[in-house]
């Protein structure tokens, strides 16, 4: 059976449109998929040196204001998808600190909405002032 070479014009047409085609897809979605930018306000490392206590506000667009509170490794940056155990819809300094047992000691604003308020977090109590 004899072999037919596909004349090169057909060949680029065949790889490289879909190429451009997936491109130009992710670009347009990747606009589409808000950017969420972390800003810390505090930060404190536990007695043992297992966790910094973080508290940031996430914006994501249209993300209304909001203080959190969660536990991060050590000098490492708070991810924008950060698993927070305490999520206020407000701007409120929530005064972190760590108690002389390890415990973790936040100060909720009143009047504010609380999203989010874990009794523990990595095995570690939450007492809420």
């Amino acid at each position: 059976m004899p072999q037919t070479k596909m004349p090169t014009p057909v060949l680029l047409a065949l790889t490289v449109g879909p190429a451009i085609l997936i491109g130009a897809t992710l670009w347009v979605v990747g606009d589409l998929v808000p950017a969420c930018t972390v800003t810390e306000d505090s930060r404190q490392t536990s007695p043992d040196g297992q966790f910094d206590l973080v508290t940031f506000s996430r914006d994501c667009g249209d993300t209304p204001a909001n203080i959190q509170a969660a536990l991060v490794p050590p000098d490492e940056e708070v991810p924008f998808d950060a698993a927070s155990f305490v999520s206020v819809a407000a701007m409120a300094d929530l005064a972190p600190r760590w108690d002389g047992y390890g415990n973790i000691e936040i100060t909720l604003p009143q009047g504010a909405e609380i999203l989010r308020q874990d009794d523990a977090v990595a095995g570690i109590t939450v007492i809420y002032r």
